[in-house]
Parts: structure tokens; sequence; C-alpha cells
């Protein structure tokens, strides 16, 4: 016990509120601190997923121009998820559709999946000896379709300005279902600015629309913010443990993402160094975002069966240096 303090929330802890105004109204949030000058907002409206996230005072995240934007005015149409992306540090993308929109087996699979538009069934935070928990379920499921369950638990260390988030779907229906995951991460300014060190540690890289394969140099280049510039993306090779970083020495802040290549062997870095659209996608999953019908097609689509379970980790770590 600390004798200092008169309760927790003085220094570190999870404190529960809603927003007020415009297409945020009403959504429920996590604000989690972790004393050390980690902080960060879990959007219990939006799947868990983390919204904004800080280290001491420095942004991390990127906020999309819609900002904040309840799941009721989600549409599921086309493009119609990017009226409610708000991207934020982290996006959940599926859980049955990953990519673009297309149709596969006689079924409409909106752009990213409907997972981010989903609130949290039930959601509860505590502090351990080893952190701060948060653990959510989400449910992706509808009649005569797919049945699948999202178990989310973070652990935010009390002595690093780390976060650990560990995934586990479940399908919990009767028949196989098509299963897509994709981590769309969302780095933002300042931690991205022209400035910035990129290090994504892959055997190959390729241009995904021109199908040829670059140089890293070419895909970690970083400009200032361009008037009319288009989106890229590249994947990415990579196998084992892993570590991606982001540093930028104006800041003298970075950051690390960990996971295991094996068990989300895709990896995609979508840059868009647009003015106001300015923001870098560091995006594992078990699926590219080509969408749906080319992973069947290509035989690269993945399946749960009927109580079976799959599980995702990932790792953010925020440093100075």
């Amino acid at each position: 016990m600390n004798t200092y303090i008169g309760h927790p929330h003085q220094i570190m802890g999870v404190e529960e509120m809603r927003l007020s105004g415009g297409k945020a109204d009403g959504m429920r949030m996590l604000y989690v601190r972790n004393g050390k000058g980690l902080e960060f907002w879990v959007s219990v409206d939006r799947c868990a997923d983390i919204s904004r996230l800080s280290f001491k005072g420095d942004n991390y995240s990127y906020i999309s121009p819609c900002g904040y934007v309840a799941p009721q005015y989600y549409d599921a149409k086309g493009l119609g998820f990017l009226k409610s992306f708000t991207a934020g540090f982290c996006t959940t993308c599926g859980l049955t559709g990953v990519g673009n929109p297309c149709t596969d087996d006689g079924e409409e699979v909106p752009l990213h999946g409907t997972i981010s538009n989903i609130p949290c069934e039930n959601i509860g935070h505590w502090v351990a000896s080893d952190g701060i928990h948060i653990k959510a379920q989400v449910r992706d499921a509808r009649i005569f379709s797919h049945k699948l369950m999202l178990e989310r638990e973070y652990i935010v260390s009390l002595e690093k300005n780390e976060i650990t988030m560990h995934d586990t779907v479940t399908n919990i229906g009767d028949t196989v279902s098509p299963l897509e995951v994709m981590y769309h991460c969302n780095m933002g300014y300042p931690l991205l600015d022209e400035n910035t060190v990129l290090n994504i540690p892959s055997t190959k890289v390729t241009h995904r629309t021109e199908g040829r394969e670059v140089e890293k140099a070419e895909s970690a280049a970083i400009t200032t913010p361009q008037n009319g510039i288009g989106e890229v993306c590249y994947y990415h090779t990579l196998h084992g443990a892993t570590e991606i970083t982001m540093y930028n020495p104006t800041i003298k802040k970075g950051l690390k993402m960990s996971y295991n290549a094996d068990e989300m062997k895709y990896f995609t870095q979508w840059k868009m160094l647009g003015e106001y659209d300015y923001v870098m996608g560091l995006e594992p999953g078990n699926c590219n975002p080509d969408g749906r019908d080319v992973m069947r097609k290509n035989g690269t689509l993945e399946f749960l069966k009927p109580g079976e379970k799959r599980e995702f980790n990932l790792k953010f770590e925020a440093y100075e240096a």
C-alpha cells in the first residue's frame, strides 16, 4: 500500500466513462493508466478495441476524420465501413471476413468484417500482482450463419509500459465457419512523421497492387504529409518471434510490437501519407486484405470447426531512448 495516496486512481487503474455529443454519444470507454506514463482508451461498444494510446503526453495513434462513431451508425454496404472507421491504435478486422468487400460462397462479405462495430456483451477489469486486467466477450453470430465468440484479455504491466493482448476465437455454432482476423494497428503523429524510423524484420516485401518485390527502403520511407497522394500497401514475409519497431528521434519515443509470425503468418503494412490522412498501419493477421473470396480461391482461407478455438497474441511496448 502506498500511504502517499488516497485512492489508486490518483496514480493508475481503470476508469469507466461515457462519451457525449455527436455520433459518439453514449459510447462506453475505459480509460486505463499504468502509473508509468502509458495511458489508453478501450472502446467497450466497439469490440474492446484500443481507440487512443499515448505515452508520457505524446500521442501514438491515428484518429481518422470521422472520429468516434457509435456502432448504430455502422454501414455494411460497399465501403460504408470507412464512415465509422475511427482507426485508432487498434481496430480488429474479422471475424469471418477481412479486406475487400466481396461475395463469397453466396454471402455478401463487407469491408473488414463486422466485429469492430459490435459492442461487448461482458467486460470486467481488476488489478492483480501482475498488472491491470481487462476481459471482454464479443459475439459475432447470426441465425442461419456463423456463430463465433471472441474472448479478449488485456494485461497491462505496472512495471513496464507494456500491454499484452490475448484473443481466443471459438466456434460456438454447429457448422464449419471461415475465420479471418487482422489487427489493424494505426500509428499517427507525433510518433509518425518524416523522421520516424520503421523496422519490419521481413525476409521479403511485396507491393500489394503491383505484385512486385521491393526493397525494404521503399516500404520504410516516410515523408511529410503530401497533397493528393494515394495509399499503398506492402505484404511482408516474417517468421517466428517477431518484433516490429517505430522510433521517432524528435520525441525520443518509440513503439515495439511483438508477436509470433508462425501464429499470424500474414503482415500488411498500410502507408497513407496524405494531408490529414497521415497514418502508418501495421497489420498482423491470419489473412491478407485481398478479400475472403480470393483467400478461398487460392486455398489459404482458414476455417473453424464447431467447438474449435484459435488463439492470437500481441504485445505492445512504448519506450524512450
